[in-house]
């Protein structure tokens, strides 16, 4: 299983990205990743072009609760 990203690589990630880096962004393996997705589980939207899936990286920010103007997330508490 790959390492999860961090939150500078989050907010380096592209518009949209492919299944596989939302899984590890998630902290998700691609068996588990792939899964959820097929089972319509998959805790963001995604978008099916073709074959393949692509993920909103905006959706993804808001899940983790993770934002680009440098404010703490609820998530990671006081300072």
């Amino acid at each position: 299983m790959s390492r999860a990203l961090t939150r500078d690589e989050l907010l380096a990630l592209p518009a949209a990205v492919d299944l596989t880096t939302a899984g590890r962004a998630l902290g998700l393996g691609r068996t588990k990743t792939y899964e959820l997705a097929q089972q319509g589980e998959f805790p963001v939207q995604l978008l099916r072009i073709g074959t393949a899936y692509r993920v909103v990286t905006a959706e993804l920010l808001e899940l983790l609760q993770v934002r680009p103007d440098g404010n703490r997330s609820r998530l990671e508490g006081p300072r």
